[in-house]
């Protein structure tokens, strides 16, 4: 196994290019773990213990790269490691004045359409990342203080009394008219109600645009020496208000 002054030394001469390479390593040597913990063969312990090995050493380098860039060290305190490193990876600051370009890039823009035969107008690879990132949120223990997942459930309540109370009556119309639905969700759409999937998905997009806001307005903050414009108002618990970043004081590089 290689030392930690190791680690560190590769760390430091990576490229961006190279940690978005890590980090679907990182992601397909999980992938294959878990692969292999499905399989009854006594190799597969020898195998998902290989993947194993391979996993902790990438999440050790990008561990390492992240200290190098303040706000992937920032970022990951809420997201760890390897996903703090994604974003540091293929998010470049310098091009990304205001947080729409970030979500755009991710694919968070509700405008943005994927016409047939045409390049995917979004980065795939990021908004995954972005995913994950819901994910993370999602699954964290109600019992364990984390920012997002308390604004995560927070924001969900809302959507689910929403729904309840019929405000999202057109969405569902628009949605019965298409083709393509199956029966458990025509039965939310004729009810005038969006179906439990479409309200978690909603609750976890406006979790994870609120933290790629904050994601930007630290590194734009710690690059440039002055906060980002705010063209935009977050809502929360039925009022609207700039939300600030957890955990950072404004300006320490």
């Amino acid at each position: 196994m290689e030392t930690n002054t190791t680690i560190d030394t590769a760390a430091a001469a990576l490229t961006a290019g190279e940690a978005r390479f890590l980090v679907n390593a990182y992601y397909e040597a999980r992938d294959r773990r878990k692969a292999a913990a499905r399989q009854a063969a006594p190799i597969a312990d020898w195998l998902g213990e290989r993947h194993r090995a391979e996993e902790e050493q990438i999440r050790r380098t990008l561990e390492s790269w992240t200290e190098t860039i303040p706000a992937a060290r920032w970022a990951k305190g809420f997201v760890g490691p390897v996903i703090a490193a994604g974003l540091a990876a293929h998010i470049d600051i310098s091009r990304c004045p205001t947080v729409g370009r970030i979500w755009r890039f991710a694919g968070l823009d509700p405008t943005q359409v994927w016409l047939k035969g045409k390049k995917c107008p979004w980065n795939a690879a990021l908004k995954s990342l972005c995913w994950r990132i819901g994910e993370a949120f999602a699954k964290q223990p109600p019992d364990q203080a984390h920012f997002y997942a308390g604004l995560y459930r927070q924001r969900k309540a809302q959507e689910e009394a929403a729904n309840e109370a019929g405000k999202f009556a057109r969405q569902a119309a628009a949605k019965l008219s298409l083709a393509g639905a199956n029966n458990e969700e025509r039965r939310w759409y004729e009810q005038g109600k969006l179906p439990t999937a479409h309200i978690e998905a909603r609750a976890r997009r406006w979790t994870v645009k609120l933290f790629l806001a904050h994601y930007h307005h630290v590194a734009w903050t710690l690059e440039t020496g002055r906060e980002p414009a705010r063209p935009y108002v977050i809502s929360i618990l039925g009022h609207a208000d700039f939300i600030k970043p957890p955990d950072f004081d404004g300006g320490a590089r």
